[in-house]
Order: C-alpha cells, then structure tokens, then sequence
C-alpha cells in the first residue's frame, strides 16, 4: 500500500487567505482542490510538500456565471461542469471533455482549476519511488537525464489535461491572483513546451477564473483517443472550435491537440486551411493532413508512438465531420 508523506493541512477561510499562506510558505508549499492528481503524486513521492493548502472551501472559486459570454470558477466540479445545461449548449466541447475525464467519482471530486494545472505525465515518471529509484530516477524528479530522449537535455513529459485543448480552442481567459494582485492572459498563454517547467503561472500564484467569450454561434468539439473507454488519461485529444456563417463558409477557426507534447499544440497550418472554405471532404483531408504534419508524439505514453501520430490526421478529420454535420 502506498502512504501519503507527512505533511500539514492548512485550510484558508477566503481566497486572501490562501494567497497569504502560499506567499508565507513559498516552495514548501502545495494548493489542493479535488486532490485526484496531487494526493497520487504525493503517494508516489514525485511531490513531497510540507504544507497543503486546501482550496475546497472556497465558495468564490466555484460555480458558472453566464452573463456576456461565461465565468467559470476554478473550484467547479467536473461533474458540475459536464453536466451544465448552458455549457452543454454554448460550448459542447468543453462539456464533453469534462465528462470524458477519469471515473464519476473522481469527477466529482477533481476540479476545472486543477485539471487545467494537471502535472505533466510519461511513462519513467508516473510510477512508484521504488520503480524510479531502480531505473536511477528521470530528469523530471530526482534524476538528471530524460529517459524519453537521453541525449536531450529537456524533459519531453507530455500534457495530458483533458479541458486545457479546449479552452485554448474558445478562445478563453484565466484569472490569476497572486501577492501582486491578479492577472488575465490568454490560456495558451499558461502553457510552456517544457515537461517540468510546463505552466507560466508563478508559484504564488492561484489559478482561480476561466474566462469564455460568447459563444455567437460557434461549434465545437473534442474527441479523446485512449485504450480503455473510461478512467485512461488522453493519449491524444483533439479540440476543434469553429464558427460558420449561415452560407457554410468557415469565418473562424481553432484546432488544438492534446497529449502529443508538453503543452496544448494549435495546428495553425490546419486552421488556415479550412478558414474561408466551405467544410467539405477534401477541405477536411487537406487540414487533417496538415494538422499530422507536425505533430511529433514521443515513446513517453501509451501505445505506439508512430500510431498515435497517425491518428492524429483520423482524429482531426473526425473532429471537423462532426462539426459540419452540425
């Protein structure tokens, strides 16, 4: 049986206390909300902190505002999320990756804040202390060479968040609240390509609103590939958010993968296909074509890699049929 480590439970009354406790404890310190993926983590010894900072009673970071486009707190459940019938209809992407997460009850317990600050995933990490300790540890935690590439001198664990393809597809925002105040950016401006350092927000800080724009109109998807039908983490996801005018032409387009790197990959050589065109099935195999191009998936997850890179131009193109049967 795995055991968590010892560590103390510290559990702030509002958001300004929390921010103060993760100030005052700097790295010895880790925020929890669900806890499906830290109290795990904590189990296998790849995280170790001496506090955990408790974001579960925080009644600011949860629920959905739908006013000029949606506010959606951090703290919101998977299950509350998926389930949403505003969601469901504004924005079916996002609803769907939410429900395609993990188990129920996991899903009712992991939050949105949390899966779209989910530690980077591969095969030599997410294993016990024991099992990394005989193959002498990876760069990532307590090594110093990536057992992925060796001869590299970066880390290649991949991002496995089911909703972070998602909302970088609508177009969405985040809110951030550190000891400085808070901050809005772009959520594909909270990833990096980098497997240990793969988040831009600071230490300090709290990741605590998800902001979308209004939908007007705008369809969406995302289709996850992996081995079993329920609980796998991604091996790849395939977000696709596009808005059409009423004569079939494609005004706007996003098409992001997941899974295949260290962060949220936008196949901009793709979305430029499919921009101004009518989706028909040639249009479609050209952007699915192009979107496979460059998607250079690692030996780090399951399945094969060079299979998971094909099914990329599959998956891509299942993603914009859908759309253009709706």
């Amino acid at each position: 049986m795995l055991r968590l480590p010892p560590f103390e439970y510290l559990a702030p009354k509002n958001l300004d206390d929390a921010v103060k406790l993760l100030a005052q404890h700097g790295s010895d310190a880790m925020l929890v909300a669900g806890g499906t993926d830290l109290f795990p983590n904590m189990k296998r010894r790849q995280m170790t902190p001496q506090f955990v900072i408790g974001l579960n009673n925080l009644r600011e970071l949860r629920g959905i505002i739908n006013g000029s486009g949606f506010v959606i707190g951090a703290g919101t459940t998977l299950t509350q999320l998926s389930s949403d019938p505003t969601i469901q209809r504004a924005f079916p992407a996002l609803s769907t990756a939410a429900a395609l997460i993990s188990t129920p009850q996991l899903r009712n317990s992991g939050t949105i804040g949390g899966n779209l600050c989910l530690d980077t995933r591969c095969n030599y990490y997410d294993q016990t202390f024991f099992w990394r300790k005989a193959i002498g540890f990876c760069m990532k935690k307590d090594g110093d060479i990536c057992l992925v590439a060796p001869g590299g001198n970066r880390c290649w664990a991949i991002s496995s968040t089911d909703c972070a393809p998602v909302v970088v597809a609508l177009d969405a925002r985040v809110r951030l609240v550190g000891p400085n105040g808070a901050r809005e950016i772009p959520a594909a401006s909270l990833y990096r390509d980098d497997g240990m350092d793969y988040l831009t927000k600071a230490r300090d800080e709290i990741l605590t609103e998800i902001v979308l724009p209004p939908a007007d109109g705008l369809k969406s998807t995302y289709l996850k590939l992996r081995r079993r039908g329920a609980f796998d983490f991604p091996i790849l996801g395939v977000a696709a958010a596009l808005r059409i005018a009423p004569h079939g032409i494609v005004e706007q387009a996003r098409i992001v993968l997941g899974a295949i790197a260290s962060y949220p990959v936008d196949t901009v050589e793709a979305e430029k296909i499919v921009v101004g065109q009518k989706l028909t099935a040639d249009v479609i195999e050209a952007a699915a074509e192009a979107a496979y191009k460059p998607a250079k998936p690692m030996d780090n997850a399951d399945a094969s890699y060079a299979w998971r890179k094909k099914m990329v131009r599959v998956y891509v193109a299942r993603a914009l049929e859908q759309i253009a049967a709706q």
